[in-house]
């Protein structure tokens, strides 16, 4: 059962990636619900035909997430704008295919550069806002490759696993906050993120997949998503069939997530500090 839209009411989502696929499917759900929405990625004219689909109040800003400036310049743009952003959704990123004895290590600095590096520095630019408030929602959009190793996609794993880790220990940091820090981890969802993809010398693929072509629509896919990170559901497993299966065969127990909440709860950081 969906979530009740009203849920989202006076609520500002800052979707990063907007413009095609998940990114831009997100935005309408979330808008649809009630969310004024803040939409970001490098082309601008697409982020505003989104933004003009939209029922309710969207910025467009535009920028490049390796940009390190122009971040900081939208995240200050992004938390002054309304009353501050309530959800932040960390979507951006480029995919691979191609055979690691073939890839040149430019690719994988790159992938790991726009996946893993380009998303921990939007989080951090963003963090003291929200811990400030005590309040919010940080979503990282990392990948069944982000639990499981897929050929073809070794710079995307280690980009998407190394994801999952740091929104890990960032949730158990996070965790007597206020802030709460959710793990999407979609398979196959039918977008251009195949013909994005990255070849082995760095250049673009240009067709897509089978079973990207066949995968979930991306606005069922941003239905589901949404619906669980509303119910405050830590890691989510977004996907059908044997893909579902291998991110639920991984999942991480929600008892070990308890445990390491706990470990804050009792001190830990602060004994830790304490020791320096």
């Amino acid at each position: 059962m969906s979530v009740e839209p009203a849920q989202l009411d006076g609520k500002t989502a800052w979707i990063t990636g907007a413009s095609r696929g998940i990114g831009a499917a997100l935005a309408r759900e979330t808008a649809a619900r009630g969310a004024a929405v803040i939409l970001s990625g490098r082309d601008t004219a697409r982020l505003k035909e989104v933004a003009g689909e939209l029922p309710g109040n969207a910025l467009v800003l535009p920028f490049d997430v390796r940009d390190t400036d122009a971040m900081h310049e939208a995240t200050r743009a992004a938390t002054s704008w309304r009353s501050g952003v309530d959800l932040f959704v960390a979507n951006a990123g480029v995919s691979q295919r191609s055979a690691a004895l073939e890839t040149a290590p430019q690719v994988y600095r790159d992938i790991i550069e726009i996946d893993l590096i380009a998303q921990i520095a939007a989080t951090q630019a963003l963090l003291p806002h929200m811990a400030s408030r005590g309040e919010g929602r940080l979503v990282f959009i990392s990948s069944i490759a982000g639990k499981v190793g897929v050929p073809l996609r070794t710079a995307y794993c280690a980009a998407k696993h190394g994801l999952i880790g740091y929104a890990d220990a960032l949730r158990a940091e996070l965790s007597q906050s206020g802030v709460s820090v959710h793990v999407v981890c979609p398979g196959s969802v039918a977008t251009d993120v195949s013909r994005n993809a990255l070849q082995a010398d760095g250049s673009r693929r240009g067709v897509s997949d089978k079973a990207i072509d066949g995968g979930l629509p991306p606005g069922e896919a941003a239905r589901e998503m949404l619906d669980a990170i509303l119910r405050g559901e830590r890691e989510i497993i977004v996907a059908r069939g044997f893909e579902q299966a291998m991110g639920e065969t991984r999942r991480t127990p929600e008892a070990l997530l308890d445990q390491v909440a706990a470990m804050v709860a009792s001190g830990y950081m602060d004994r830790l500090k304490a020791d320096r």
